[in-house]
């Protein structure tokens, strides 16, 4: 408990202070433990470096203000979130997103990178074995859209992408985002839900209308990426799902995990 206890304290800080300067030590200091523990711990935990998912939050943050506010410059936005010039921050930019900032003026936003939850300390096994992410506005919207159907995914074979490098599996989920972006309607929203499990949030009550779009994405089964001088092909677990009786945000969340669970049986 004392370990969870100490990730939820580093996850607060590393929120309040992403457009400030933000220092591993000073994480650690807030937290009373030495910077090797809280490292070790969060990469334990959360399989991903502290300056990783800071640099990957950032520039989430600042894909939305890029998509949302059209009207800021990229270097003001390269300024709030630490970079002195627009050169420094369209290069970490391009390395996490795959495009230029220029390019994702125009893209629809989704949540790529969104804020780690600490695992609950019981419950189901499964649940608790994926990675935990926020998904607050996703079950705010979800009380707004009860009687709405997911559509849910999932990559197939993840290690053995994973296995030819990180990189190849950044962009197999850069891949996955794009094919569910490009499947859903104007009102429907794509969601992060857990390391690579991703969901829409349709708009709509109508039981086809989602299955269309599971058989859009799954028409797209097979088809490649690309990852140096190779060519991986990409497959996708995908199910609609209607979340029922869910009130609780725990509830929300361990049901899509479930029914994607489900459809891989």
């Amino acid at each position: 408990m004392q370990n969870l206890e100490l990730l939820m304290l580093a996850l607060k800080y590393i929120e309040v202070h992403l457009c400030g300067e933000l220092k591993t030590e000073d994480i650690a200091a807030y937290c009373f433990c030495s910077k090797s523990t809280l490292e070790k711990l969060f990469r334990g935990v959360h399989d991903i470096s502290i300056h990783e998912y800071i640099v990957r939050r950032r520039m989430m943050l600042a894909a939305k203000q890029l998509s949302s506010q059209p009207q800021k410059s990229i270097l003001d936005i390269a300024l709030e979130y630490g970079h002195s010039t627009h050169e420094s921050f369209a290069r970490v930019f391009e390395q996490i997103w795959n495009c230029k900032p220029s390019e994702f003026r125009t893209a629809k936003y989704t949540e790529l990178f969104p804020r780690l939850n600490v695992p609950p300390p019981e419950g189901d096994l499964y649940i608790m074995q994926r990675r935990h992410v926020d998904i607050s506005e996703l079950y705010d919207l979800f009380q707004e859209r009860k009687e709405c159907f997911f559509v849910l995914c999932d990559i197939r074979d993840m290690i053995s992408i994973n296995a030819i490098s990180r990189k190849a599996g950044d962009l197999a989920i850069l891949e996955q985002m794009r094919r569910m972006t490009a499947a859903s309607g104007e009102e429907d929203i794509v969601f992060r839900i857990g390391g690579d499990e991703f969901c829409i949030l349709t708009a709509s009550t109508d039981a086809a209308y989602a299955q269309q779009i599971t058989e859009n994405l799954r028409q797209m089964n097979g088809q490649t990426f690309s990852y140096e001088a190779q060519e991986i092909p990409l497959t996708l677990h995908v199910t609609t799902a209607k979340i029922k009786e869910c009130r609780r945000y725990e509830e929300v969340f361990a049901g899509l995990h479930n029914a994607i669970k489900e459809c891989k049986v």
